[in-house]
């Protein structure tokens, strides 16, 4: 079955061809980084005027490239939330105009659970059940995986997401945005042990999360250290990376012991991030725990992930066949 996944959550108007699920045709991504960082971050109304423009470029390309026309699709999967709603809404109305144009299945995806599912597009890939840690720029959740479409959350964040925060105290260093790959960038020549930043556990018997703490307390020193604060960024970037990775680590670790896993899995755009992959790895292995980390390509917003999630939920019946009733969602579904 050859499904076409369609992404326009945020900022990343994406498409993809996937065949059963696992293996990717073609995947398409065309970013607007260059048009939200004047912004310091991603605007809303612009997000949505380039989706508009780039949906249907997008969507050729890949199916030139996945060397396929409209009429060999056998259905469509289309992010259907959480995000951006006027975002969302343009790909998911394309989706739904697809599908119907070519009397082809849909279905309106989760996209959660399709970062989630991007670990099964690479090999090898975990089996059931494994605990999957989300951190991107919008989330960062806990989850017990049992099945493809059965996944439990087991914690949240209760403000900013590890991404967010990343984005925002590079905008505060005047790094530009976003911040992820900057401050990592700029980490490598910090020391860590220079400036001690706090470690946000929150309850460490829970998995719940919280960064907007963390953020206050580079700000309190930015402002506290006006004069040679410029001096230390890569400092900075150093010590508030470590706290971010020490905490995420925790949490995985602890979340594996508790549900008794002994494979883990970390997803979402923050998962790129190659200090907090090796800290995992490491932390990982002391306790005979396998990681599984998709590709840095898989990492970021893309529509492959949002194709084999829309797979997996045609073949179970695990979710409603799309109708033109259907609308996205803003925030996440609660499991």
């Amino acid at each position: 079955m050859k499904i076409l996944g369609i992404e326009s959550s945020c900022d990343e108007t994406a498409a993809a061809v996937v065949e059963d699920g696992v293996r990717i045709l073609s995947s398409v991504v065309s970013s607007q980084v260059a048009v939200h960082h004047p912004y310091g971050g991603v605007v809303p109304e612009l997000a949505s005027r380039k989706h508009i423009e780039k949906i249907v470029p997008v969507v050729t390309e890949a199916l030139a490239s996945a060397g396929i026309d409209a009429g060999q699709v056998d259905a469509v999967a289309v992010t259907q939330g959480p995000g951006l709603v006027g975002a969302l809404l343009v790909g998911f109305c394309f989706g739904k105009s697809f599908a119907y144009a070519l009397d082809i299945p849909w279905v309106g995806v989760d996209h959660l659970e399709g970062h989630i599912n991007s670990v099964f597009l690479e090999s090898p890939c975990p089996d059931f059940p494994f605990i999957a840690l989300l951190a991107s720029g919008g989330h960062t959740n806990m989850y017990y995986v049992s099945s493809h479409t059965r996944i439990e959350c087991l914690g949240q964040t209760f403000d900013d997401a590890a991404g967010e925060a990343f984005d925002k105290v590079a905008k505060m260093i005047g790094l530009g945005y976003p911040g992820g790959k900057v401050i990592a960038d700029l980490a490598k020549n910090g020391d860590p042990e220079k400036i001690q930043f706090p470690r946000p556990y929150l309850d460490k018997a829970e998995f719940n999360f919280s960064f907007s703490g963390l953020k206050s307390a580079v700000n309190r020193y930015i402002q506290t250290h006006p004069d040679d604060y410029k001096d230390q960024v890569a400092d900075i970037a150093a010590g508030f990376q470590a706290s971010v990775v020490d905490v995420l680590t925790y949490k995985i670790i602890s979340a594996a012991k508790a549900k008794k896993c002994q494979q883990v899995a970390m997803v979402g755009g923050v998962a790129a991030n190659q200090h907090l992959r090796d800290h995992v790895t490491a932390a990982a292995h002391k306790e005979d725990i396998t990681v599984f980390l998709p590709s840095v390509e898989l990492c970021g917003d893309n529509a492959a992930m949002i194709a084999a999630s829309g797979y997996y939920y045609l073949k179970d019946n695990s979710r409603p066949a799309g109708t033109f009733d259907m609308d996205v969602y803003s925030r996440a579904k609660r499991k």
